[in-house]
């Protein structure tokens, strides 16, 4: 931390004497909400919920981001490992079907120290490691026995667009190198009785004018990954908080879009996909992180 290279910008700050690098955050675990979700994958919802820990900033600055007021705004708290331990705590007794860490790659050394304590103090929930695939194989590596499935987003196939839209010079690189390792390490996706149990599975938004890339995308996942994987095919992008600046992003996308999407998936031949209403996602896609429950008004 004297010179931070624990996630793919190396900032190389010193967070211990207060310097500052783009997650904007000092040592230790800053937490934004600890909330029970039901609005996952079903495969991993079930019936009762994803325990997800949503931690305090990104290391992407995406201009459309969903949970923008704790990704860029940065709204959250500092907390000790205890709680966090604590909270860990209260969704296994709550029965969760999973344990979710919400991008963590910025905070990955002391969320992981929290972790591996609560497993020796008898947490036996499965965990989803859910990030922007903005990791360090390195870093990946460190979680290796940890994580039972990555929950991992493939945002986009060209670094211009990654820069203009999520302002990182080197996205598309990264991503192939963490996705590839989360899958050497976790494998194949993994279902029975409609419950994941280990594996990859990836996250595609797609968005207007086809700007994520998608068929390259989803050729590099089903060439140089496996089709054994699960993807998500999502149909919620709202233009939120400042995609209205970019004019290519600037409305939600249609069913033309969408459609193309998911045919591409079904196409290259993946095992599992998951697809949404594109009528209905994104009404229901934008949590409110104001609210204790920040999916409360999901419809």
């Amino acid at each position: 931390m004297k010179n931070c290279n624990i996630c793919p910008r190396k900032c190389l700050v010193d967070r211990y004497n207060g310097e500052i690098g783009f997650c904007g955050l000092k040592p230790g675990i800053y937490l934004s909400s600890a909330v029970v979700h039901y609005g996952e994958e079903p495969c991993f919802s079930g019936n009762s919920g994803v325990g997800n820990l949503f931690f305090t900033s990104c290391n992407l600055g995406c201009v459309y981001c969903q949970n923008y007021q704790i990704s860029q705004l940065r709204k959250g708290v500092p907390v000790s490992e205890d709680y966090l331990i604590d909270q860990m705590f209260k969704f296994q007794d709550q029965n969760v079907s999973f344990l979710g860490l919400v991008s963590p790659s910025h905070q990955a050394p002391w969320i992981r120290k929290a972790l591996i304590k609560a497993k020796k103090m008898g947490l036996i929930i499965p965990v989803l490691y859910n990030s922007s695939s903005y990791d360090l194989v390195s870093e990946l590596k460190k979680w290796e026995g940890i994580i039972d499935i990555y929950l991992a987003d493939f945002k986009y196939s060209s670094e211009n667009i990654a820069k203009r839209l999520s302002n990182v010079t080197n996205y598309v690189k990264v991503a192939k190198k963490a996705i590839y390792e989360m899958y050497k390490q976790s494998g194949p996706i993994v279902v029975k009785n409609g419950i994941a149990k280990k594996g990859l599975w990836i996250r595609h938004l797609v968005l207007p004018n086809r700007m994520a890339g998608t068929w390259e995308c989803l050729c590099y996942l089903a060439l140089e990954v496996s089709t054994n994987i699960g993807i998500s095919i999502m149909a919620q992008y709202e233009p939120v908080y400042n995609a209205f600046k970019y004019k290519e992003i600037s409305r939600n996308i249609n069913e033309i879009e969408y459609n193309e999407a998911v045919a591409m998936a079904n196409d290259l031949g993946f095992e599992y996909i998951i697809t949404q209403d594109i009528e209905t996602s994104p009404k229901n896609a934008i949590p409110d992180f104001n609210l204790e429950d920040p999916f409360k008004n999901y419809e």
